[in-house]
């Protein structure tokens, strides 16, 4: 199996999956609480599995984990074990291991000479993800320290890595300092890791604190374990001004997964669907592939169908890797 490095560097296009929360909502599953999508890691594993089934399906060439809402921190305030803390974050590997085998093994020697072996990605989501407070869209972390910061992120990075995910998907980053704790983990604690960091931005310029993305993406470039960069969790009208920031200050390929572009209507508590005219996911996607970017997926309010639309609509079967 190729590692994360070589596909970036033989690969035109890598196809990432999507949500999984609103995935959760759409099949009829509350995720209101503070685990949000982790709470099915206790309650119905299965259906996290059948997920990451369907995403594969779909044409997602990485998968990655279910581990975004799931901190030894959060499930320990909701009453497990370190131990068993510990166990549902290696059952975030496993479930996506499941998922990728059994999606390997059902498909014909023909289908897979015209797909790549899916890798996972080990999901390291934000601390706002454990405050649950929305500080992924503000950047503010009542001026928690860096140091707390890489003590938050070690311990679930090297589970992760010990139960054996291809490489680290960390998302959804809205501030410097945590940046900064997480460029220092990997380089001190994970030196021998791959990874990709993927980045916030409600303005196409800054990170939510207020960082410039040029800083950040100057910053990166130095990293030998981050290998691509990019922006997710934002509205993709801000993303073709976000990636030309990091563009001009990191040399590594870039990575575009978007919100679904739908505006969340406080007063209705629901979401207003997109104008007719509206360009898609696919729309967008064609043109951040135009200009460079090697990864593309979606972020909330994506499904498995605009993934396969995704892949369908970017895919070209004759320059698809052999297996």
């Amino acid at each position: 199996m190729k590692t994360f490095m070589e596909r970036l560097t033989e690969e035109e296009l890598l196809i990432l999956d999507g949500a999984l929360g609103t995935e959760l909502e759409s099949r009829g599953y509350d995720v209101s609480g503070n685990l949000w999508s982790a709470n099915y890691l206790l309650e119905n594993p299965q259906v996290i599995k059948n997920i990451h089934l369907d995403y594969l399906m779909a044409g997602a060439d990485l998968l990655t984990t279910s581990s975004y809402q799931a901190t030894i921190p959060g499930l320990l305030a909701a009453g497990l074990t370190r131990n068993e803390a510990i166990e549902v974050i290696r059952l975030t590997v496993r479930l996506a291991q499941e998922a990728r085998d059994a999606f390997w093994k059902a498909l014909s020697d023909e289908e897979r000479s015209q797909r790549r072996y899916p890798l996972i990605g080990g999901d390291v989501g934000p601390y706002a993800a454990f405050l649950a407070n929305a500080s992924e869209y503000t950047g503010d972390y009542g001026g928690v320290t860096v140091e707390a910061l890489r003590s938050i992120h070690c311990e679930r990075m090297a589970i992760l890595l010990e139960a054996g995910v291809d490489f680290l998907c960390i998302e959804t980053i809205p501030n410097r300092w945590e940046v900064e704790a997480l460029l220092q983990l990997l380089a001190e604690e994970f030196s021998e890791s791959q990874a990709y960091l993927s980045l916030v931005s409600l303005d196409g310029e800054h990170l939510p604190d207020g960082t410039e993305l040029s800083e950040i993406a100057h910053q990166v470039d130095q990293s030998s374990q981050v290998l691509a960069v990019g922006i997710n969790c934002s509205a993709p009208d801000i993303l073709d001004q976000a990636l030309e920031y990091l563009k001009q200050g990191c040399q590594k390929p870039l990575i575009a997964y978007p919100n679904s572009g739908e505006i969340y209507d406080v007063g209705t508590e629901s979401w207003q669907a997109l104008p007719a005219d509206a360009p898609s996911l696919l729309d967008w996607a064609r043109r951040w592939q135009e200009r460079g970017t090697k990864i593309l997926g979606g972020c909330c309010r994506t499904r498995p169908e605009d993934i396969a639309v995704l892949a369908r609509g970017l895919k070209h079967s004759d320059k698809l890797e052999r297996n």
